[in-house]
């Protein structure tokens, strides 16, 4: 069950996705051309009603036309029908029967059902259709009719001939009709008609109180004169542009904290010669790096430390040149860098404390920055 229900949305996942990609491909759309065309109607039956059998009054029938199509739906022609029509009587079972010549043009007003119902398609193979109008029935040579009614008045003594004429007569008459024409090409279609026609008691020279009806059942070509509709493409619409509005977070940076600088100490030792507290010309550059330090780190402080070689000397004199030695720096700093008192810390170890392992190196002030 659950693979049915999926193959049936995939089914129809797809058939709207063919739907889609369909209603966004270009079209080409008909358009109608008002033309002129001719009807050509060889091919025909009249048949009149009469007292006598249906066979009896047929007879052969043609048409010839011009018209203009207006619209998709409706047209005019002008139609000119003719060539016989019948009439009968039948007296104590004897049959009498005559016809005689006309012409009838029309002017008919046409209707294109299929059009109208289904609408415009110039490529329909069946077109399905109506038409009204009227005009003018042109009679002669009835000559027939007067023969009848000689032959009925000698044989029963009667005349039903009441409303017989000669000559020409022209009677207006009304009819209407519906066609089916079977199109062969885009110029030329076979159609067939059939219409009732209905004009004056008079026509078939018989008096019956009604109007006289025959019915013309033709068939032949339509030829249209020159194009029938133009085409023209339809671009695909454009595609719908959807704006999405897109959501920044915005981000807000929160400030690193700031972090005390390191401070890396320095140390310097300021060498002295034997017995002596001055500082050498080759050592004054050490003092002035402590000084540039501590200058650079107003927090730092410096410790000085006088020391004396435990090889020379005594206890006496090795404390006395340790200190010396120390204040000589502490002097310094203060005179020549202008560093403040406070900053300074200083102390002498003598001969007591060697921090070196050379004899000659522990003649030192050793300086430490930090």
């Amino acid at each position: 069950m659950k693979m049915k229900k999926t193959i049936m949305s995939c089914l129809l996942a797809l058939g709207f996705l063919s739907a889609s990609a369909q209603d966004q491909q270009p079209r080409t759309e008909y358009v109608f051309n008002p033309h002129w065309y001719v009807q050509l109607q060889p091919v025909g039956i009249q048949h009149t009603l009469g007292e006598v059998d249906f066979g009896d009054l047929n007879s052969y029938n043609v048409q010839a036309a011009i018209g203009r199509q207006f619209s998709p739906v409706f047209g005019l022609r002008l139609a000119v029908n003719g060539w016989q029509s019948k009439a009968g009587s039948e007296i104590n079972g004897d049959k009498y029967t005559w016809d005689w010549k006309y012409v009838a043009p029309s002017l008919d007003l046409t209707v294109n059902l299929s059009n109208a119902l289904c609408g415009y398609n110039p490529n329909r193979v069946f077109n399905f259709g109506l038409f009204l109008g009227g005009g003018a029935n042109i009679g002669f040579s009835n000559d027939k009719a007067a023969d009848a009614k000689t032959a009925m008045g000698a044989k029963h003594g009667v005349n039903t001939l009441e409303y017989l004429w000669d000559g020409s007569k022209v009677r207006p008459f009304a009819q209407g009709g519906i066609t089916a024409d079977f199109k062969l090409s885009d110029a030329i279609s076979f159609g067939i008609e059939v219409s009732a026609n209905t004009l004056s008691d008079k026509y078939n020279s018989k008096n019956a109180d009604n109007w006289d009806w025959y019915f013309n059942a033709l068939a032949g070509l339509k030829i249209n004169l020159g194009p029938t509709y133009t085409t023209r493409v339809i671009p695909a619409p454009e595609p719908e542009i959807r704006y999405v509005e897109k959501v920044v977070e915005k981000v807000v940076e929160v400030p690193a904290p700031v972090q005390a600088p390191v401070i890396e100490p320095i140390r310097r030792d300021v060498f002295f010669k034997i017995n002596s507290f001055k500082i050498q010309d080759s050592e004054a550059s050490k003092v002035k790096d402590i000084a540039d330090y501590l200058n650079k780190y107003p927090n730092a402080k410096v410790v000085v430390t006088g020391y004396a070689d435990a090889g020379t000397g005594n206890d006496k004199i090795n404390d006395r040149l340790a200190a010396q030695r120390a204040d000589a720096v502490v002097k310094a700093l203060k005179e020549q860098y202008s560093i403040s008192a406070d900053r300074i810390s200083y102390d002498s170890k003598g001969a007591r404390v060697q921090p070196f392992a050379e004899n000659d190196m522990n003649r030192v002030s050793i300086c430490i920055a930090e």
